[in-house]
Formats: structure tokens, sequence, C-alpha cells
């Protein structure tokens, strides 16, 4: 099994474990490593009593855990790390060695702190964790370890403080052990920057756990407070793609300061010009026949939009002309801005309480066997827009019972009961993009989190639904890193994924770094097949929706695989 290595920057716990949940099915092996918020986790044995003070008056959450151990600290500056592995068992038969491989994890870290320069550190007896002068007159935790073992296969892990703040653990009594201290390798004079930390534990791990390969990936690395903050277009409406003379191919990327300071972290600082002219492959034709003009008349008559237009799809002539449009809810301004689309993004107005009933109006017009719903991220709303999903979902099967319905959903902020609000309503599908590579998530939709995502999927298909999310290619990733998302997403076990080209809008948006060709396009659908996904839609001109009624039909429903 190949080990799939993830640094995943700062993660919600709640996202951690979704994620975790999910790869545990995997056949690959993953090592997950990650900085969670301030965070005190419990595990199943632990006693209450051990927490000290109440989390939150101390700005933090407190978490119960199915992992082994008491009460534990996670925070920024901790290195957290979760190996999900295919642990073998007792004398290479029966049941996972929980001992053997508590002691593998210990041994990864001790010699990742001992290439580092911390020396003697080691085990304490009957203590598990890797501690700093086990022998001598006044031991001190350095790295906390939990596990949890599960028809051979692992979960949660180890947390190695590196520069913490550790005045958090004078709020618990950690792991339940009173007597002894808790220390970080910042506290013992070693000043590694997380970075180099994770590079000498990512180093050891591949020895130990690497026995068919492995391969990386993270996102990019920084140490800003505005991670999440929204991405700055230029002002006015930019230069609409296409609409210049040809320029050279490769220029310097016009951009506004923020945009630009996250390519350059990303290691993208070369595009094509706004104005470079599209491949023959990337020109879909025009045609507006009677279907078509039918289903634009009935968006007007009943006052709604569609992602078709508002983002301007190059599929909207093919789609509507078969009669497939996606609906778009919850208004038409949206409250984050990403680096590629071009849905509005003023000040939302007020969810209009109809909207769920006249877009079932025209699918029953329309006579649509499939109906696809997406909407605008509504951050402003406390269930960020989850209630107009289900809304519209209950609305459509009273008027069109016999109609399938795919939703393309937001993050919801990775709140669980917003979520869960989707999931209960038990769309067909249940869609939702991750849109680009690890590396490069930070540029293009600086409000998300490629884990975020993975957490969203990794809910869905364990509330026993159709999973389906989608990539765009041409922002600078590389094939292995498309390949590594693809392994991501079937480790998460979702059932559809679509690839298509990404292409500019306005020069106020992320420039385009390369055209993939139709070949591209057939090799990175013959490697997610080969990963295992059920079914990869992949061609220059594929968007989310593009064939989703056939890719939907391909799959085994998720009443047959939940």
């Amino acid at each position: 099994m190949t080990l799939r290595v993830r640094w995943l920057g700062t993660v919600p716990y709640r996202d951690a474990h979704a994620v975790q949940q999910g790869l545990v099915q995997a056949d690959d092996d993953w090592l997950l490593l990650l900085e969670h918020p301030p965070t005190y986790t419990l595990g199943v044995r632990a006693d209450l009593a051990n927490v000290l003070t109440p989390p939150a008056e101390v700005g933090a959450e407190l978490v119960r855990a199915d992992r082994g151990g008491d009460v534990t600290f996670h925070g920024p500056g901790q290195l957290v790390g979760y190996p999900i592995l295919s642990v073998p068992g007792k004398r290479g038969g029966g049941m996972a060695d929980t001992v053997a491989y508590v002691h593998a994890v210990e041994a990864v870290i001790i010699a990742a702190l001992g290439d580092l320069g911390l020396a003697d550190v080691g085990r304490l007896v009957g203590k598990p964790g890797v501690w700093v002068q086990p022998d001598g007159p006044a031991p001190r935790k350095i790295t906390a370890v939990g596990v949890r073992l599960s028809r051979g296969r692992s979960m949660h892990g180890f947390a190695l403080n590196v520069d913490t703040d550790l005045t958090y653990f004078d709020h618990i009594v950690p792991c339940g052990i009173a007597e002894l201290g808790v220390t970080s390798l910042a506290a013992e004079g070693i000043l590694a920057t997380m970075h180099e930390v994770v590079d000498a534990v990512v180093a050891r791990a591949v020895e130990t756990w690497a026995t068919l390969g492995w391969e990386r990936q993270d996102v990019v690395w920084r140490h800003h407070p505005d991670d999440l903050s929204p991405f700055t277009r230029g002002e006015g409406p930019g230069v609409v793609a296409g609409r210049l003379p040809r320029d050279p191919v490769s220029v310097s990327i016009d951009t506004t300061p923020r945009r630009r300071v996250r390519l350059d972290e990303a290691g993208v600082s070369q595009g094509l010009a706004i104005g470079e002219r599209k491949p023959d492959w990337l020109r879909a034709p025009a045609r507006m026949g009677a279907d078509y003009l039918q289903l634009k008349r009935t968006m007007r008559d009943l006052n709604l939009v569609t992602v078709c237009e508002e983002a301007g799809c190059p599929n909207i002539f093919d789609c509507w002309a078969d009669g497939t449009a996606t609906f778009m809810l919850n208004g038409e301004r949206c409250t984050r801005a990403c680096g590629f689309c071009l849905v509005d993004t003023r000040h939302p107005e007020a969810i209009d309480p109809t909207e769920p009933e006249r877009v079932a109006e025209a699918v029953a017009r329309l006579g649509l066997e499939y109906a696809v719903l997406t909407a605008v991220a509504r951050d402003d709303l406390a269930d960020g827009g989850a209630g107009g999903f289900a809304a519209a979902i209950r609305a459509i099967r009273r008027g069109s019972p016999n109609t399938s319905v795919e939703v393309l959903i937001s993050d919801c902020k990775g709140d669980p009961a917003a979520l869960r609000t989707i999931f209960d309503a038990r769309p067909d599908v249940l869609n939702h993009n991750v849109e680009t590579v690890a590396r490069l998530q930070r540029a293009v939709r600086p409000s998300a989190a490629y884990s975020r995502s993975l957490a969203v999927l990794a809910r869905a298909k364990a509330a026993g639904l159709t999973t389906k999310s989608g990539i765009m290619v041409g922002l600078g990733e590389t094939e292995v890193e498309v390949e590594a998302t693809l392994a991501d997403l079937q480790g998460v076990r979702v059932d559809i994924v679509t690839i298509g080209q990404y292409l500019r809008p306005t020069s106020n948006h992320l420039p385009v770094a390369r055209w993939w060709t139709p070949d591209d396009f057939a090799r990175l659908k013959r490697v997610g097949e080969a990963l295992g996904l059920a079914h990869v839609e992949a061609s220059p001109l594929t968007r989310s929706s593009y064939h989703a009624k056939q890719a939907a039909a391909s799959v085994p429903s998720a009443a047959a695989t939940g």
C-alpha cells in the first residue's frame, strides 16, 4: 500500500476526525499532519475531574474522542499526527498488536527528535508517549500518544509539542498524570520550525511505514492571521477573457497584492495572458434550439437563477438543449469571493421563502428526470444556507416524486448540524467540490479548506449518500498532484469525480497556467478509475453538472452500497 502523507495546516478537531473516519476504510495508508485550534480531548476512559478549568474560559473547545488515554491538549505550535494504517496482527495474524503499534509510533517520534538535536528522549515504563530524560529525576512528556485500532486499521496518533503555549496544560491533569510535567522542543532549547519538525517526522515515518512507496502533498506553508480571508479582486469588472488581441503565451500575472502573495506562496509565478486564444477543443458551439429557449423562458417567468448563466458555463447550450439546468438557490450573491468564480459577490440579499416552490414548479413544467441544485455560499446565515437546499429538495419531491435530485453544496463552514439538515433531506447525489489540489487551495478559494472539503464528503458518505466532487485543472497543478487528490477523494469513498479545464472569466480572476489537452483528460480518467473511483467524468469542458444524470446512473445507489 502507498503511504500518502498530507500536511493540512490548521484543522478543527471535528473535521480531522471526520476525515480519519472516512480514510480508515480505504485501501491505502495515510499520515495526516496538522495543527488544531485550542482543543482539549477526552479519551474513552478519561476522568472529567482531570479538566480543572472550564475550557471556554481559556478559549478552548472540549471534545470527547474515541481514542484511548485520558485528557490532553491540542493547539497551535503542536504537531498532531494521525497515522491511518493497516496494522499487522500479533505474530502475523489475529488481532492487531496494539502495544507493538504504540511502540512503533513512539519510535518514529524518538528518532525524529534525535534528528532535530534533542537527546535523552525515550519511553517511561507504564506511561505511553515520548518523554525527555525518562530515567532522570524529573521526566517530562513532550509527545502524547493515544490510538484506536479497529479491524486492523489505526486512528488517532500523537501530539508533539514544538512551540506550544504550555500554560494550556495548567488547566488539566495531562493524560491523568499529576506528578509529571509537560515540555516542548522550544522549552528544551530546540528552536526548530514546524516545517522542519514535519520533515523530520515524515522521514522517520516513511522508513517505518512506507513499505510499498509513498507520496506527500502539503497545503501552503504560512503563518498569517488572514489565512481564511476572502480573495481580493481588482477594481471594476475586469477585462473579459478572449476580448483582447493575442498576447505572449507567458506573462507576469496581473493581480492584486494579496492574490500575488498567495500565488507566490503556492509557487505559481507565470500564466497565460487574458487574451490568449483558447485551443479549438475548448470552443463550445452555440445551439439555441427550441429546448434551450423553452428552458430560458421558464427561468425568466419564474424569476429563477441558474449557475449555468451566472458562472458563464461553456456547456450551457449543450445542457439546456438536453433539458438539464443547475438551479442556484439562496439568491445570486455569494459571501465568498473565490479566485475562479464569476458569481456576484456584492452584499447578499434576504432569502426569498418562495424560491424552493418556484424551483419545484420549474422542474415540473420542464418535466425534468434529473434536477441539479446548487447555491451561493451564505456564510451570513446561521445554517450556511442548508435550509434552502432541504426546502427545495422537499418541494421537488412533492411536485415531481420521480425526479432525481443532485445537490452541489458549499461546506457550510463544516457545521455538522447544517450539513445534517441537507443529508436528512436525502438528495440522490451529494456533490461538494474540492476544486483544486492541496497546494493551491489558499490561492484559489481562501475561505475554504482542503481538509474541510474532505470532511464534508466523508460525512456525506457516512450518512449513506452517493457522493461526488470536482477538480479544475489549469491553475498550476501537476499531474502527480491531481492523482494524489483523486486518491484522497477515493479514500473518503467519493463515488463520482468531475475534472475539467479552468477558464479565466476576467482579468480580475486567477490566470490560466496551461491548457490540458483531451489526451491529458483521458489519462486522468484512467488514473481515477484505476484508483477505484466508480465514475470519472473528465474532458476540457467538463463542469460539476455536466452529464450529471448519466454519471449518477452509472453508480450503484447509496441504498445498495451505504
